[in-house]
């Protein structure tokens, strides 16, 4: 009986003393998630609801957030059921299809902040040709491709996975990430190739790309007056933090994948609810503080509830 189970779920063995600390756990999860939900769609209403905000660069801003909204929604509620239940375990389809949701929407990410860029360098540096380049057709093409190509990208491996035999029924994670390839009895070389190809493809060629742009940005307007540099900065600088907190919790991911026997559990554990707390929370946080128009609306908004 045990085989059989077994044969069918996955155990989640990432958590640290649940029985001690369940409902704490549980307790900060819905207080995060919260405020994820809160967050998030704040940007996205305010964007939809005001026409000042209706451009390009508030239209990537709203789906980054929403894409940040799927991404938690994919990940928290099987975390709520896990720390209340007193087996952590999910069915071998279903962990395979969260990996592909955490994967599908965590590239999809790269990509938006990548349209974000191209956005802002043709905003800034061909000002005249902005309306032209970035109309209504390019948008819709470009959040069309920064969520269809990466569902395609990552649904090779997840259904080439789903075929593989399990010789091990327990991951050290708190949910299905690249560490159920450790599962399998026999390493698929092509899945380790092409692991690497689509990191290259949709996470390292985006961040070149990106940071290419904002530097053909600032060397461009460094040479115009102080207001054009002011504008750059208020609009730039914002994707910029949140493209260098995205990077670094991508390497978190990494090296919990690569180094998951070398990690102490509650390393682990910390490294892994940093990826799933700091992106979708801080990316409203940012925009919504940094970008002007956006906080206007924001502050109208709070004085409106106090009064």
């Amino acid at each position: 009986m045990d085989a059989e189970f077994n044969g069918t779920f996955i155990t989640l063995g990432g958590f640290v003393e649940m029985d001690k600390f369940r409902y704490l756990y549980f307790i900060i999860l819905l207080t995060l998630y919260i405020l994820i939900l809160c967050t998030n769609c704040t940007i996205i209403c305010l964007i939809c609801i005001y026409r000042n905000l209706h451009e390009p660069m508030y239209i990537f801003i709203a789906a980054l957030s929403l894409n940040s909204l799927l991404f938690s929604t994919a990940i928290y509620p099987k975390l709520f059921i896990d720390v209340l239940s007193q087996k952590q375990t999910i069915s071998y389809p279903a962990c395979m299809f969260q990996h592909f949701l955490y994967y599908s929407f965590g590239v999809s990410d790269f990509l938006l902040l990548s349209a974000m860029s191209y956005d802002r360098y043709v905003s800034i540096c061909k000002p005249l040709q902005y309306p032209t380049i970035m109309g209504r057709r390019t948008v819709i093409v470009l959040l069309t491709l920064a969520w269809f190509l990466p569902a395609c990208e990552v649904g090779v491996p997840t259904v080439i996975s789903s075929q593989q035999k399990l010789c091990d029924f327990t991951t050290k994670g708190i949910f299905c990430n690249n560490t159920i390839f450790k599962l399998h009895c026999v390493k698929s070389t092509f899945l380790a190739f092409y692991g690497l190809f689509a990191m290259m493809s949709f996470a390292v060629v985006p961040v070149m790309f990106i940071l290419f742009t904002y530097i053909k940005i600032f060397i461009i307007t460094y040479h115009r007056c102080a207001e054009v540099r002011k504008k750059a900065a208020e609009t730039c600088l914002p994707h910029l933090m949140v493209l260098f907190i995205f990077s670094c919790l991508s390497l978190f991911d990494i090296i919990i994948a690569r180094l998951e026997s070398g990690l102490p559990k509650c390393v682990r554990l910390i490294m892994t609810l940093q990826i799933l707390v700091y992106n979708p929370l801080f990316n409203p946080i940012i925009y919504g503080v940094k970008m002007k128009e956006i906080w206007k609306h924001i502050k109208r908004l709070f004085y409106q509830l106090v009064h």
